[in-house]
């Protein structure tokens, strides 16, 4: 099995949760822990996020970390 790479794991579908906050939106991916992002707007709160989740991926790559798969959930 090949490893994958940051574009493999940017790829990714990760569930991320919207939450509205006193000064704007905040954002995060359960699945990747401390993975957040927040913005006056959403749109700005899910680009932050974009940044952290490319930032959190090259980190756990550099380090051997492991990074989790999206989990499935379904309602």
């Amino acid at each position: 099995m090949k490893a994958k790479n940051l574009s493999d794991y940017l790829s990714l579908r990760y569930k991320i949760i919207l939450t509205p906050e006193e000064d704007g939106w905040g954002a995060v991916i359960p699945d990747l822990p401390g993975c957040v992002g927040g913005g006056d707007t959403i749109q700005e709160a899910l680009e932050m996020l974009d940044d952290a989740k490319q930032g959190w991926f090259e980190s756990a790559l550099a380090h051997g970390d492991v990074i989790p798969e999206p989990r499935e959930t379904r309602v």
